[in-house]
């Protein structure tokens, strides 16, 4: 099967294991417009794979994905219709990660930060680096964290735990993320793709109805219980978006990248 995708996002085959990469190891694995295009039809793409079986989700160089691409996103304050075009493709990126019939590993290499943590957490499996972190920055920019942190932290770890990363956007360490329950194990930075393949080809092995049954069953749970917190936490990020702000800090932190 031939994949139909930018640069920014690779699938390599690998037997019954497909990797996905996010390739843009310069940038920290920021999602910019064409990977943010990616990240919502590879799934479609991966799901019409015939000969694959499990998916593994990792990112290139240093990070997993450093979250939005500041230049990326300083458009959105002069561009609505690309602000808005955003907000539905990362909803799509949620849902078809939702309905994706087969595991998915998360391999997360490095930093995972923003949209990049949401789609670490919203993987069957997480195996997380012990030198990497997550985090959801949203608020600390002056924005709601609609794209999954406010909405599905809460499934995952104990609400009075999340909401202090939440509110202050504060790294969360590879072992505090597997104690709250946002990651499965820790693994040795030079171990974690040896780890990851080697899961993956146990499941590979598994019963493939039983086991991709059993992925639908349980993330019929997680998308009712997300049904009305996404959609309220994507219309308030919206309404964030617009703000005073959110303008300021953005530009501030542009100016001290130098944009």
């Amino acid at each position: 099967m031939t994949y139909d995708l930018p640069d920014e996002l690779s699938v390599e085959r690998d037997g019954p294991i497909r990797i996905v990469t996010i390739n843009r190891p310069h940038e920290l694995g920021a999602v910019n417009r064409s990977l943010h295009w990616a990240l919502a039809n590879v799934w479609r793409q991966l799901a019409a794979d015939r000969e694959a079986a499990v998916v593994i989700l990792t990112g290139s160089g240093r990070a997993f994905s450093a979250g939005g691409d500041l230049d990326w996103i300083t458009s959105f304050l002069d561009d609505p219709v690309a602000r808005d075009d955003s907000i539905r493709e990362g909803a799509e990126i949620i849902d078809e990660m939702l309905r994706f019939p087969l595991p998915v590993i998360a391999a997360v290499n490095g930093p995972a930060v923003g949209l990049g943590c949401s789609m670490a957490v919203l993987c069957d499996v997480v195996l997380i680096s012990d030198t990497a972190y997550l985090a959801d920055p949203h608020v600390a920019v002056g924005l709601v964290a609609g794209d999954g942190g406010a909405a599905f932290w809460p499934l995952l770890t104990p609400i009075l735990r999340s909401r202090e990363y939440l509110f202050t956007g504060d790294r969360i360490p590879a072992a505090k993320a597997v104690e709250l329950g946002l990651a499965t194990r820790t693994v040795a930075p030079g171990e974690l793709m040896g780890e990851a393949r080697e899961l993956a080809l146990r499941l590979a092995a598994q019963p493939q109805g039983a086991l991709q049954s059993t992925k639908r069953i349980v993330n019929m749970f997680l998308s009712q219980a997300l049904a009305g917190p996404l959609q309220a936490g994507f219309a308030a990020e919206v309404v964030t978006m617009q703000s005073d702000e959110h303008r300021r800090r953005l530009r501030a932190m542009a100016e001290r990248a130098g944009r």
